[in-house]
């Protein structure tokens, strides 16, 4: 079985503190080029299927708005 990883990040509660960015080994989260709703450039994933579902991003979030779902594929 192959594993799908799925990160999901509510850009509109991101602050752009950029811990995450730092602590992605694959290096799939960057900054976005629009801002959110409060001002802030939010981070995004680039290429979710580099994802090893590590949750080193979710771990890391101060304001813990990031989270990691690990799901099997057949």
């Amino acid at each position: 079985m192959k594993k799908k990883n799925k990160v999901i990040i509510d850009i509109e509660k991101c602050k752009g503190c950029l811990l995450c960015v730092s602590e992605c080994k694959e290096g799939i989260i960057v900054v976005s080029k629009e801002l959110n709703s409060k001002g802030y450039y939010p981070v995004v994933i680039k290429d979710m299927e580099k994802c090893t579902g590590c949750t080193f991003c979710a771990i890391s979030c101060p304001d813990a708005i990031i989270k990691v779902i690990r799901e099997e594929e057949e």
